[in-house]
């Protein structure tokens, strides 16, 4: 379900600087754009409590866990809360930890090597990071010999080119400070841009996935 959700969705807001004082309204904001699925990275403080908050308290919203480098940590944040477990690369053991508690893995690799690598280790999508540095060519080139692999970008990703990461057979996007800039004050007029700014990458993956 919450594998299907992700496809579904096609964008996984990646929110960094999460806490228990800004996470609600960050949500709220991005569900009512249309955005449901929420990445909060682990690196920041207190980081679990706020997986916590948001898996407990809001409904229509899948909410799993970031920058996880270890099998330690995925446990701790499927503890709390997270129902999928990103990665900036490969961890056998942390694969094997998220699909022994029943929740999604999504591990990073950028060869081709390392994709088909973290596949075979069991992994649900394939985290290609950072896809800036190839763009959206280099998915193309990916998904012609690996066409059964499911791989989600993140790296440089913005409304502009989100369409073509599709076209070129991304099953989705994760998306950082151009959605969400947790630096920045949550002022009425802030969280309005965050719901616009998500409903425009809803918009625009709609669009590419129908042409």
């Amino acid at each position: 379900m919450s594998l299907e959700i992700i496809k579904e969705t096609g964008v996984a807001a990646v929110i960094r600087g999460a806490t228990t004082k800004n996470i609600l309204t960050i949500a709220n904001a991005l569900k009512e754009g249309g955005v449901k699925v929420l990445e909060i990275t682990v690196e920041t403080p207190g980081a679990c409590a706020a997986i916590e908050k948001a898996a407990l308290e809001l409904d229509g919203v899948l909410v799993g866990a970031g920058t996880v480098l270890d099998a330690e940590t995925a446990r701790t944040a499927i503890m709390s809360g997270a129902k999928f477990i990103f990665s900036p690369t490969t961890n056998p053991k942390t694969i094997e930890m998220a699909k022994r508690y029943g929740v999604v893995s999504i591990p990073g690799a950028l060869t081709p090597t390392e994709i088909l690598t973290a596949y075979e280790h069991g992994a649900d999508l394939i985290k290609v990071f950072p896809a800036n540095v190839f763009g959206p060519s280099y998915i193309k080139d990916i998904h012609g010999p690996l066409p059964h692999i499911p791989l989600i970008t993140t790296g440089g990703i913005s409304v502009d080119n989100v369409g073509e990461y599709i076209k070129a057979g991304a099953v989705g996007v994760g998306v950082g400070s151009s959605l969400v800039n947790t630096k920045k004050e949550l002022s009425a007029e802030y969280v309005n841009e965050i719901t616009a700014t998500a409903a425009r990458f809803i918009q625009a993956i709609k669009e590419a996935r129908i042409s």
